[in-house]
């Protein structure tokens, strides 16, 4: 990995070296630093250097599964698979078509097409992007413990988003189940905004095994709030989620040469900005472009294309680009409504010129009244460098039903040993 980053003109930071170098004694933990400076390749480097030193030894690929990374959303797992591949392609160690046996990366989510799932029932791929919902459906595989029991690393990426939800439940039942296939697996987690770190890495994990390594830097990215009023004689209602009377003053702090993220928090939402701005200014169809989850996928990646060349300098998005998806080109982020938190305002905020060292700067757009209040709450506790912790459920008996129909379907399962298995489980 340090080969790579020299050949690319880079230098690790102090917290990447230390994520190798705990990788390379067999260590687990969380990886904690800002938005854009580099965590990915933290957590990847160390199963990039045993995926290619176990190359080496046997000469060619088809090794079976080695890394699996797990995103929370589906519609990064294309951006993330990119990512994955560079250095591959850079080492010449990439597989270049199905003939050949060099490493292949590729995902595995609801988006994936059958053709890709049937190859992959032959042969999985080294390194495989996911989400926790696929993962939990490829262990009702009734050969799951042979095919998944080779994995050595799992990154989980955006953790804080998936802590404290029952899909972070469904995680951590997952990863016990791979630590029940190989002992000896090494799970990291990144995030950007967690504050409860040891609490955060315990339940990634796992409650039974050694102490989690936590990684932490600070990264200098200042976060600069600012917010719109209505223009003129307009009032703020006192109620109401879509704010569309404030799509004046938005339109006139757009400056359509700037590419811009404009965050919603609902798909309908989205949708009625889109519309709304799109009518506005017919002028700016070929530099706008929507993204959520229930976007078709063609489009989405014509988005995110877009967004990366330049094309699309406008966007009206969810969470579908808050997470885990690098668009440097991004250099202003719009937020229509309060994100109710002080870590998501700052991790919308951190889109914004995503690069290590550059400053995010959010514009938030109330659509009621009592939300200029949010916006002046969350901008206070950041200065004076507050969050809120998150925090895993407690035993969540629905979940644990549905994790032992699946081990029930992936090869059965003793009593005993999966009452272990699932204690061993931070939220049980």
């Amino acid at each position: 990995m340090r080969d790579w980053f020299a050949a690319r003109g880079w230098t690790p930071h102090e917290f990447q070296l230390r994520a190798w170098e705990a990788f390379a004694r067999g260590a687990s933990g969380l990886i904690r630093v800002a938005t854009g400076a580099g965590k990915t390749y933290a957590a990847y480097g160390g199963p990039l250097a045993d995926l290619l030193d176990e190359r080496a030894r046997v000469g060619q690929g088809g090794l079976g599964l080695r890394v699996l990374y797990i995103t929370p959303l589906r519609a990064v797992a294309r951006d993330i698979e990119l990512a994955l591949r560079a250095p591959l392609a850079d080492l010449g160690a990439l597989s270049r078509s199905s003939r050949d046996r060099g490493l292949r990366v590729e995902g595995r989510t609801g988006d994936t097409g059958s053709s890709l799932r049937a190859r992959q029932r032959e042969r999985l791929p080294e390194v495989l992007v996911t989400t926790p919902e696929s993962l939990s459906l490829m262990l009702t595989w009734p050969d799951a413990r042979e095919r998944l029991g080779g994995v050595r690393s799992v990154i989980v990426d955006e953790w804080h988003e998936l802590l404290g939800s029952k899909r972070g439940t469904q995680t951590e039942l997952a990863l016990a189940r791979l630590r029940r296939f190989n002992p000896a697996l090494c799970v990291w987690g990144l995030s950007a905004t967690l504050e409860n770190l040891h609490d955060a890495a315990r339940a990634l994990t796992g409650a039974n095994g050694t102490e989690p390594e936590i990684i932490s830097a600070s990264v200098d990215r200042p976060v600069f709030i600012d917010s719109v009023l209505p223009s003129g004689d307009a009032r703020l209602p006192w109620a109401g989620h879509l704010g569309l009377a404030m799509l004046p003053a938005v339109l006139e702090a757009i400056d359509p040469g700037v590419s811009t993220l404009i965050f919603t928090n609902t798909r309908s939402q989205a949708e009625r900005w889109h519309a709304a701005i799109l009518a506005a200014r017919p002028a700016w169809e070929p530099i706008l472009g929507l993204h959520h989850g229930s976007v078709d996928r063609a489009m989405r990646e014509r988005v995110e294309a877009g967004l990366k060349d330049g094309s699309v300098r406008l966007c009206v998005a969810t969470s579908s680009l808050d997470l885990g998806v690098d668009f440097a080109p991004v250099e202003r982020v719009i937020q229509i409504g309060s994100v109710k938190g002080i870590a998501r305002t700052v991790q919308r905020a951190g889109r914004s010129g995503h690069r290590p060292g550059a400053a995010c700067r959010v514009l938030c757009v109330p659509t009621h009244g009592l939300e200029l209040l949010e916006i002046a709450a969350v901008r206070r506790a950041m200065a004076s460098g507050e969050s809120e912790p998150r925090e895993a459920l407690r035993k969540p008996l629905d979940v644990l039903a549905q994790h032992m129909v699946t081990c029930a379907i992936g090869g059965g399962y003793d009593p005993g040993d999966l009452f272990e298995e699932v204690r061993s489980a931070y939220s049980y």
